[in-house]
């Protein structure tokens, strides 16, 4: 194949600018969709991204294209990559298998948080980017203001924006076009020795583990064995193709340059690692290539099965999850109050959403989720220094020299008129500001210095609803600096229930304390004892509430005669219930678990 006609690139923008509808249109274009069975979000193919209009996960596809304007046919490799600042390891990963991205920007909202993240990103990868404003179409597009933000923050030439809409399939013409003038065709040494990249993976119930990979250097034919270079193991190709026209399509080989994908009878998801490098084990390459950085969870939380006897669908489920979400990460661990199931990483509060509908929904299972946490680092008196994701790894407070939580660097785009509210806010949830700029009239850009603990639960949600939903947000964890933590525990009846523990701030422990206390007073059925609901930081009680006992007449029986009699009955009652308190076990049903998540 002419290498020279081969362009690989994928699509950037922030969360619904129009990613996915450009795919769509490119698709019809491009013929690779009939026009009679098209759709939208034709790429977003799980249900989860077409209830929620979002893109969850990386789709590649491979585009055959006759340019007019050029007169010949060129070959496409189109990957669409998600928006939210919870899925940026997907477009790392996506961009690190092309050599040019389209920048997608709303000619309504302009410029937001992860428009610029997604930029320097793609930057970082020496990508060529085109830029595109999209929706041009609507009534509400200002596209003069909007591609004056494009010019001075991004620092693109007037000449170089294309005016679209992908609704219309206007511009999408002017856009392949941009693609096959300015995007360099791929670079390799096709007759050296075997290097391929592994970008993406997932797994099908018919083909079992499909790898998708890039062909750096030499080629790959259907009888080639494969070595992968981190766990040594040698494979051989059962199937090797490229996904055209939205189908798998089994091809002869894959040369220098191209994207496509390989089955090999994998048993064990586990031994495809993200980013590790392919080749030949009889002429095999020097060294691996550098793969992808290794992304550290931001929050943690425990995930346990309703059914303890779901725990092997449980861990066979995650371990295919993670085939198709690098970013996941999970381990064992062991629970008094739900037995045994997993601690795991995400990179935000979405991506623990999504992966918990997705266990549930592909998998059929019924989960648990504990109280989110960030990772905290804590520096002993003995000089050692330990991590800790969940309260029980919290060493006593007489161990610990000094606690330190992470810190982001958090960048909001917001309108003028709601920078006061927001500023407002932020300082509230402890941040601190450090600088802002003005983009036009209209739109100023802030950064504040915050606790990621703080914003990893509802903040996006609230800095929407005080922006009126035009605020944008991205964030990256920068370092570690000293907090006042405690572990702030529940105790029923004297004994700690640790799926309620949690990490916090000291000063906003006795506001959660009652807040919990009450909460779990609602939500705790009366039993034939009496329920003492108590929020401690280690032996100070903060908060206290009591569920009274279930009543119950033990003098029925005595129609009359002395009172002693009575109180005789009355006594034998109190001693009982003092021995229920002492001995029995508080019932607490499955949506106390759930609402207490909520707070």
């Amino acid at each position: 194949m002419d290498r020279s006609l081969l362009r690989n690139f994928s699509i950037i923008a922030h969360i619904d600018h129009g990613k996915s509808t450009l795919a769509d249109r490119i698709l019809e274009i491009t013929g690779a969709v009939d026009l009679r069975h098209k759709g939208d979000q034709l790429l977003d193919d799980m249900d989860l991204e077409r209830e929620r209009g979002i893109t969850i996960k990386a789709s590649m596809v491979r585009l055959n294209y006759f340019s007019k304007k050029f007169n010949k046919e060129y070959i496409l490799n189109l990957i669409d990559t998600p928006g939210h600042v919870d899925f940026t390891y997907e477009v790392s990963k996506s961009l690190a298998a092309c050599e040019g991205a389209v920048l997608v920007v709303d000619a309504g909202q302009g410029i937001e948080a992860q428009t610029v993240g997604n930029y320097y990103l793609a930057i970082e990868n020496n990508l060529h980017v085109i830029p595109v404003i999209n929706k041009v179409d609507l009534i509400s597009a200002d596209v003069a203001r909007v591609k004056s933000q494009v010019e001075t923050v991004l620092g693109f030439k007037e000449d170089e924006v294309i005016l679209a809409s992908a609704k219309e399939g206007r511009g999408v013409i002017d856009i392949l076009d941009r693609i096959i003038e300015t995007v360099p065709a791929p670079v390799g040494e096709a007759a050296g020795p075997l290097k391929a990249l592994i970008f993406d993976c997932r797994f099908d119930a018919f083909k079992g583990v499909v790898v998708f990979l890039k062909v750096i250097d030499g080629e790959i034919t259907s009888k080639t064995q494969l070595k992968m270079f981190h766990c040594g193991k040698v494979y051989k190709i059962e199937e090797l193709g490229v996904f055209k026209d939205l189908k798998y399509c089994p091809v002869d080989n894959l040369t220098c340059g191209e994207v496509g994908y390989f089955t090999a009878n994998m048993r064990d998801p586990r031994e495809v690692v993200i980013g590790d490098t392919i080749t030949d084990p009889k002429k095999p390459c020097a060294q691996a290539l550098p793969g992808y950085r290794k992304l550290k969870p931001l929050v943690f939380c425990g995930i346990y099965p309703v059914n303890p006897a779901d725990f092997p669908e449980l861990r066979d489920a995650m371990d295919k999850l993670k085939l198709s979400d690098a970013s996941f990460v999970f381990e064992p661990e062991n629970s008094q109050s739900f037995g045994t199931g997993f601690r795991c990483g995400f990179l935000g509060l979405l991506h623990m959403e999504i992966v918990q509908e997705r266990l549930e929904r592909e998998y059929n299972l019924n989960l648990i989720l504990t109280v989110p946490n960030v990772v905290y680092r804590i520096k002993t008196k003995s000089g050692g220094v330990i991590e800790v994701d969940t309260p029980a790894k919290l060493c006593p407070a007489q161990d610990i020299d000094e606690a330190l939580e992470p810190y982001a660097n958090l960048l909001m785009i917001v309108p003028v008129e709601s920078i006061e509210a927001v500023c407002d806010f932020t300082k509230s949830r402890r941040g601190l500001f450090i600088s802002n700029e003005y983009l036009g009239e209209d739109r100023v850009k802030v950064v504040f210095q915050i606790p990621l603990s703080e914003i990893i639960v509802d903040f996006y949600d609230r800095m929407k609803s005080v922006t009126r939903g035009y605020g944008s947000m991205d964030y990256e964890v920068k370092e570690y600096l000293p907090t006042k933590l405690v572990k702030l525990d529940i105790l029923l009846n004297g004994q700690i229930c640790d799926a309620f523990s949690s990490l916090m701030f000291k000063d906003k422990a006795l506001s959660r304390a009652h807040l919990l206390v009450s909460k779990l007073r609602e939500l705790i059925p009366r039993q034939l004892f009496e329920v003492s609901i108590q929020a401690a930081v280690g032996n100070q009680i903060l908060a206290s509430e009591k569920v009274r006992p279930v009543g119950k007449h033990a003098t029925s029986k005595c129609s009359g005669g002395d009172i002693t009699r009575k109180r005789k009955l009355w006594e034998i009652q109190k001693k009982g219930k003092k021995r229920l308190k002492q001995f029995g076990k508080v019932e607490i049903p499955q949506e106390a678990f759930l609402e207490v998540l909520k707070i």
